[in-house]
């Protein structure tokens, strides 16, 4: 999977429609290989990542858990300190 496609599900606060059109952006560059489509492939992009959207928000909407709801500071906090030892500190 894509490194910056993140979980989205069981975060308090919910996940923002802005975090699942920026998810359903980053998968529909990396199925179609452009950062920036050109103007005769842009309609189909867009409308790829509106359809992708949609689907998260679905897909999102009709999930259940038992289990808590993650905090988005610990979890940012975690993801930090993963990037530090995989990159080192200060880069």
């Amino acid at each position: 999977m894509c490194r910056s496609i993140k979980t989205l599900f069981n975060f308090e606060p919910p996940a923002t429609e802005a975090e699942m059109r920026a998810a359903a952006l980053q998968f529909v560059r990396k199925l179609s290989g452009f950062n920036h489509p050109s103007k005769a492939n842009e309609a189909a992009f867009e409308r790829a990542v509106e359809d992708v959207t949609a689907a998260a928000r679905a897909l999102i909407g009709s999930l259940v858990t038992t289990a808590d709801p993650r905090d988005r500071e610990i979890e940012a906090a975690r993801a930090r300190e993963r990037a530090a030892v995989r990159f080192g500190h200060g880069h």
